[in-house]
């Protein structure tokens, strides 16, 4: 794999204090097959379209997948679960059970006939060369993909922070975590560009 094997997917946005914050899904073309980092969202709710005026195009998200990673189960993060019935979908244990409490996501959208949870304890291999480490913060169950290319390690690290200013926040312990790890790529979930090696102060030309 190389560094182009790990790609954004804009599938829409989210309205946060009167701007709009794109959202990205993320895709690893792994030689096993496909493998989709988070599923954005196919529809919305009243109360979301209320409080965050939510855009998605449901045909952006691909569809032809091994499995699904998600970094936490937050509604812009799962809402497209359901489109996978009988894939396995890789998630920390923890979250999974945060999920069910009430007011944290839409939990039919986590919950629905096929649903097939691999549940985690930590860090673990799901392919040859990818593999989950939990990064709490965001979420307590949240955790980011590590893809091991001939380029270096990329880093799928969801909402490990919304910007890079936040990422680079001295108190951000999952940031400073996946920083340590030397990676040669790192991408947000609410950014429009990665963070490359070679340009550490921002994000990939």
């Amino acid at each position: 794999m190389r560094l182009a094997d790990v790609r954004a997917i804009r599938y829409g946005d989210v309205l946060v204090e009167g701007q709009r914050w794109p959202g990205f899904l993320h895709v690893v073309e792994h030689p096993q097959g496909r493998v989709l980092v988070d599923t954005g969202l196919i529809d919305s709710t009243p109360e979301l379209d209320a409080e965050w005026s939510p855009r998605f195009d449901p045909d952006a998200i691909p569809r032809d997948v091994v499995c699904v990673i998600n970094t936490h189960l937050h509604f812009d993060h799962c809402g497209g679960n359901r489109l996978f019935a009988g894939t396995p979908v890789y998630v920390q244990r923890l979250e999974r059970e945060e999920a069910r409490a009430e007011g944290y996501t839409i939990a039919q959208w986590v919950e629905f006939e096929g649903a097939t949870y691999v549940e985690l304890e930590g860090e673990q291999e799901v392919l040859p060369g990818l593999r989950v480490l939990p990064t709490p913060g965001h979420t307590s169950g949240h955790q980011s993909v590590l893809v091991e290319t001939d380029d270096g390690l990329v880093v799928v690290a969801g909402d490990v922070a919304y910007t890079w200013s936040a990422f680079d926040a001295t108190e951000n312990d999952a940031a400073v975590t996946l920083a340590h790890l030397f990676p040669a790529r790192i991408w947000l979930a609410h950014e429009r560009m990665p963070r490359d090696a070679s340009n550490p102060s921002g994000p990939a030309a």
